[in-house]
């Protein structure tokens, strides 16, 4: 079995998925913490791995940028492939000088101005969130790893280049109540709650819009560390 989107075979992934976007980080996951990882689809170059950390089987695929692609790739694993769970591990800017750049911080909420619940079964709700199974996990998780680990409202927004005239980033903020802004989590959430699965999203700050500090591509990719490590014990752990 594969779909026009993925190239595994049944059984080539574990229940739970670690999802970045940036299939280059989902190749230094696997390659970095994973034993024995092995390259199970690379359809668009939207690498997928499957090892074992600490002995349990874990995967790694990269989602791509914005709802629509981690749309398909997270409907594809929870409805063809059997996987129960996904982690979205990526990076956020931060609008609130709470969260300062490498900060970890865990999803409690995903607001979206996107149509992609609307479109996807008729929800209209603007406000998604994630499964307080695996929340509650990252944050057992954190404590015992002293991992230190905000919570926040996550905007996931369908634009990364707005017109100068369109409102502002604190002016969205506020409206939203949103913390950091992503591109993805949103349908992450939604396609779990359409399915019956369970997701969850964890986020490094990569940069900040009050401070205007941020970190490079390739510091990205490598330095997020704690975030990680947070997500592969709680993998192993759900």
């Amino acid at each position: 079995m594969s779909t026009p989107h993925n190239a595994a075979n049944p059984g080539d992934f574990a229940k739970t998925v670690l999802m970045p976007g940036d299939p280059l980080r989902a190749k230094f996951v696997a390659e970095t913490f994973l034993t024995d990882p092995k390259l199970v689809t690379a359809v668009r170059n939207c690498l997928g791995y499957t090892g074992t950390y600490k002995g349990v089987p874990v995967s790694v695929m990269a989602s791509g940028m914005g709802m629509p692609s981690i749309g398909i790739y997270s409907y594809e694993l929870f409805s063809q492939y059997g996987v129960e769970n996904i982690i979205r591990i990526g990076s956020a800017g931060s609008y609130t000088e709470r969260l300062n750049v490498l900060d970890v911080c865990l999803a409690d909420s995903a607001f979206s101005d996107s149509s992609y619940a609307r479109r996807q079964n008729g929800c209209r709700r603007h406000v998604l969130r994630p499964s307080k199974t695996i929340n509650d996990m990252v944050k057992k998780k954190a404590k015992e790893l002293k991992i230190p680990c905000k919570m926040a409202r996550v905007h996931s927004s369908d634009v990364f280049y707005t017109d100068p005239s369109m409102e502002s980033w604190q002016e969205l903020r506020d409206r939203t109540g949103s913390d950091c802004v992503e591109m993805e989590s949103f349908a992450l959430f939604h396609n779990a709650n359409a399915l019956g699965k369970n997701a969850a999203c964890l986020l490094t700050i990569s940069d900040s819009f009050v401070t205007k500090k941020e970190i490079s591509a390739e510091e990205r990719q490598t330095s997020f560390t704690d975030m990680m490590k947070l997500a592969l014990e709680t993998a192993i752990a759900l």
